[in-house]
């Protein structure tokens, strides 16, 4: 379930379903047949730059050794003075476009996009490659990056688009994403503790990719943003001063 729009061969829906605000619910099915990536060297390079510019040298790069659609990798900046924080890159999602709604500006809808993840710096990030398999066995630490590298592939599999707002719960039921937490569900906004200019890229004339920051988030916050609007719970976020680097024990805004 998500409220992403996919064309009408994406979605094993017979009637569409909405949300309280009217906004399209939609039910994924099967996804595309496997088709090997075809990486865009120049929109990789000048993300990796752009990455380095505006966040810091990362310390290393997780690669997809098989790739289907795009060649998503994942890129980790270590904590610094400046982003006391990991910061976990996507690039190849933006390879490819996605399919954005026709009647919808390149400013409500961007075709060009790469996800982001701001993990804690206790976070047990591997600090070697030898240790990489044996860390990222267990799901408590590997599944910020397991959805990073699902959702930048999702719209290119579905023919659908991710964007401001967004949300895709995990599973119907938004079951936590792991043990030591409640949150289940993802949400996409632009990161505060990021600079402004790192959010977009501008790769040549026709392409302009944007970066947006998954902020994982309870059910009752996927149920309020769905009944109330994005901005509800963006405001309950500030009330609260929800932070956009991952807690997973933050308090539920949702809640009286």
């Amino acid at each position: 379930m998500s409220d992403t729009p996919p064309l009408p061969t994406a979605s094993d829906q017979d009637e569409p379903e909405f949300s309280p605000l009217g906004a399209p619910i939609y039910r994924y099915g099967e996804p595309a047949p496997f088709e090997p990536a075809r990486g865009d060297e120049i929109t990789i390079a000048s993300i990796s730059a752009h990455i380095e510019r505006h966040l810091g040298p990362p310390s290393g790069v997780y690669h997809e050794l098989i790739s289907d659609k795009v060649h998503v990798d994942v890129h980790v900046v270590p904590p610094s003075a400046d982003f006391p924080f990991y910061t976990l890159v996507t690039s190849g999602m933006s390879d490819l476009p996605m399919v954005v709604p026709p009647e919808a500006s390149p400013d409500e809808a961007p075709p060009y996009a790469e996800l982001c993840i701001l993990l804690p710096s206790t976070w047990n990030i591997p600090k070697s490659g030898a240790d990489l398999a044996t860390t990222f066995e267990d799901k408590n630490v590997y599944w910020p990056i397991r959805w990073l590298k699902m959702l930048a592939r999702l719209p290119h599999e579905y023919g659908t688009w991710l964007g401001f707002g967004h949300t895709i719960p995990n599973g119907e039921d938004a079951e936590p994403f792991a043990d030591n937490t409640e949150l289940g569900c993802m949400l996409l906004l632009t990161a505060l503790s990021l600079p402004e200019e790192f959010q977009t890229l501008v790769v040549s004339p026709g392409k302009t990719v944007q970066f947006y920051t998954l902020y994982p988030i309870y059910r009752e916050e996927m149920d309020l943003k769905m009944e109330q609007g994005v901005n509800a719970l963006i405001d309950r976020f500030e009330i609260y001063d929800t932070c956009d680097v991952l807690d997973l024990s933050r308090p539920n805004t949702a809640l009286r």
